[in-house]
């Protein structure tokens, strides 16, 4: 007894050391150094590197045709995916590029030239909504570029969209059949557009994304270098996605593209290799007529646009900057279906005769940063494993794999925090344990769905766009997926509880069942996070905080001052000064603001000094508003985390009701 309370000290001593040296390193690296990151880098892969070595050599049983057996080793096959495509991420993360700098000296070459070439704009719309996609065509027009024209292209053939064109000054495009998705209703607009503006450099925008008033100046100057056919900026959300904003964690929690974003697609640059994402970037025409066009073969038209392009030369460059913000997926189905198409398109781009794995003009480093993108996606069915295991353990007997605690302690809990430190520090404070893991299980079980039907029909299935806008007032429970985590955390809890009050239960619990009942205790919190996402709350009005000046017409000829607090393009909050006599709700008034005049409002409510009223706009007036709120540098989506405001919103969430 006194020998096995020796081992736990001398085991929990390691680690508790290892911990405070995985944070000291934390504390005196920098991710901007090449040399830190490789530092950190192998530190964090060689702990990992160890505890593959030893669930290898001492944790699983001999391979034979039972169940004892198989499942273990199929556990472990996955297990071994996820790992391969985290220790390539480190390799990946070795490097890393900043091409503001050359942004900048190509910004000046332009200026000092005087010479901007012709941009055609294409925006890719497909049933969206007014609200939604005037965004994108109103800001589109009001970028800070001497030359460009703006194309509306509608795919789903509306006839007041083409007069909103007309009265905004955009032009329109439409065609009689939807063939080839998006790919087809870029190569339409890219024939009819050859034929009028022609224009060298085509920005593509997705209909909800805004783009910033310098996005060209900014893109346009690095596609003077020859061996360079799109510049590919970075997508920023001004709403949290459904995850944030039903945890309660928008400003606490970063969405999960984040780290992909501003982490990865820099270091992919380093290398060559990043690529597409499909809306706010720039490609010249000329080397997209030599390609024939945007590629149709797969439904992720971006990526495979980028290795088309790589297979012919020409890269992809990533400018890590601010400059456009568009609409994250807003209910939990739509943001299931975006990442199922994600998984799908690049199945379906692997698979091409032309393609990264089996076409030819890739380098070994292409084909393997493709590699690595494919394992992304097939880490998800581990993820499945991860959270049903423990259940599988104490219900039916089967270990995942045969270790009791002290050895996970001494192998496993190493190589879990060496991960969980160098992430947060490699993405500079943008992930969150548990939370992301939710995350990423909240879409495991769909993922893994396409996956399997991708090794039977990987070609032929429609495409499904991304369904955004349109009223989300009311709260939904999207019940499946929460039966599905319920069950999953209940049983994790049930599990828990068998382990000490079954009356099978041994008087003394044994070390591979402490293990397994810690594993369970994590697989219920994962379950748990994600069980609370799927209780959508309701979607309002989108505010911006903007703390303008303005006044308030209480009569004819009586306006007093007030401050507008927020802005949405359909109502207003402002308060008054004191010793003021309030308007009334339901009362009409006008409002005046330095950047669009007076605005008729209708009060709709009043809390003390404060009133929120809807917004009686003219077309010029919501013009201005749309460019003015859409075109604002802050938001209040949070781009790093915060573990205490992401653990309060779910302790509201999950034990007040939000």
């Amino acid at each position: 007894m006194l020998e096995g309370a020796a081992d736990n000290a001398s085991i929990l001593s390691i680690d508790l050391g290892l911990l405070i040296g995985l944070l000291v390193c934390a504390r005196l690296l920098t991710p901007a150094r090449a040399l830190d990151r490789m530092i950190f880098g192998a530190t964090a892969g060689s702990l990992l590197v160890v505890y593959v070595y030893w669930r290898w050599h001492d944790t699983l049983p001999r391979l034979e045709m039972s169940a004892q057996s198989l499942w273990p080793h199929f556990f472990f096959m996955l297990e071994f995916i996820a790992i391969v495509y985290t220790l390539m991420s480190i390799v990946i993360l070795f490097r890393s590029i900043d091409r503001s700098g050359q942004a900048d000296r190509a910004a000046r070459e332009m200026r000092i030239r005087g010479v901007y070439p012709a941009v055609d704009v294409f925006i890719c719309t497909y049933d969206e909504p007014l609200e939604v996609i005037e965004r994108s065509i109103l800001t589109a027009l009001e970028l800070d570029y001497p030359n460009f024209t703006v194309w509306v292209l509608d795919d789903t053939r509306r006839n007041w969209l083409r007069d909103y064109c007309g009265e905004a000054g955009a032009r329109y495009i439409t065609r009689s059949d939807n063939k080839a998705a998006k790919a087809g209703n870029l190569n339409n607009a890219l024939a009819v557009t050859s034929g009028s503006s022609n224009a060298p450099i085509i920005l593509v925008l997705d209909a909800d994304f805004a783009p910033r008033r310098n996005l060209l100046k900014r893109t346009v100057g690095l596609l003077a270098n020859p061996g360079v056919a799109i510049v590919q900026t970075p997508q920023f959300y001004y709403n949290g996605d459904p995850i944030q904003h039903n945890l309660l964690a928008t400003q606490s929690m970063v969405d999960d593209q984040r780290f992909f974003f501003d982490v990865f697609q820099p270091a992919k640059d380093a290398w060559g290799c990043a690529f597409c994402v499909g809306t706010s970037f720039v490609v010249r025409r000329d080397r997209l007529v030599e390609i024939g066009g945007f590629p149709s073969e797969a439904i992720s038209e971006d990526i495979n646009l980028t290795y088309t392009m790589l297979a012919h030369g020409y890269q992809t460059w990533w400018l890590n900057e601010n400059l456009s913000r568009g609409l994250s997926a807003e209910g939990i189905p739509e943001y299931i279906t975006q990442r199922s198409r994600w998984c799908l398109g690049t199945i379906q781009v692997a698979l091409l005769r032309n393609g990264p794995l089996f076409g030819r003009g890739y380098s070994a480093i292409q084909r393997l940063h493709y590699i690595h993108g494919i394992l992304n996606w097939l880490c998800k069915p581990f993820l499945v494993l991860l959270l049903i295991a423990p259940m599988i353990y104490w219900f039916v007997g089967l270990p995942a794999f045969e270790a009791d605690y002290l050895a996970f302690l001494r192998y496993g809990a190493p190589a879990i925090l060496g991960q969980t430190i160098y992430m947060a520090w490699i993405s500079r404070s943008r992930t969150l344990p548990l939370f992301m893991e939710a995350t990423h299980a909240i879409v495991s079980f769909a993922v893994t769905a396409t996956l399997i039907s991708a090794l039977v029909k990987p070609f032929g299935r429609p495409f499904k766009i991304t369904d955004k806008g349109g009223d989300r007032s009311a709260p939904k429970l999207r019940w499946k997926l929460a039966l599905t985590f319920g069950l999953i955390a209940f049983g994790s809890a049930a599990s828990i509880a068998w382990a000490f009050l079954s009356p099978y239960a041994a008087s003394e619990i044994s070390s591979p069942d402490y293990f397994n009942v810690l594993w369970a205790g994590f697989s219920m919190l994962i379950a748990f996070i994600a069980f609370v996402a799927c209780f959508e709350l309701p979607r309002g009005d989108k505010f911006f905080s903007i703390n303008e000046a303005g006044a308030l017409a209480l009569g004819a000829n009586d306006a007093v001052p007030c401050r507008v607090a927020a802005l949405s393009t359909s109502a207003v909050e402002f308060t008054w000064t004191r010793g003021i006599h309030p308007p009334t709700g339901g009362a009409q008034r006008w409002l005046y603001l330095e950047r669009l005049g007076w605005i008729a409002i209708t009060v709709a409510g009043i809390k003390g000094r404060t009133a929120i009223a809807n917004l009686h706009l003219t077309f010029e007036q919501r013009r201005r508003l749309v460019t003015w709120l859409f075109g604002l540098s802050q938001h209040d989506v949070a781009e790093t985390v915060s573990i205490t405001g992401a653990i309060a919103g779910l302790v509201r969430r999950g034990f007040q009701g939000g």
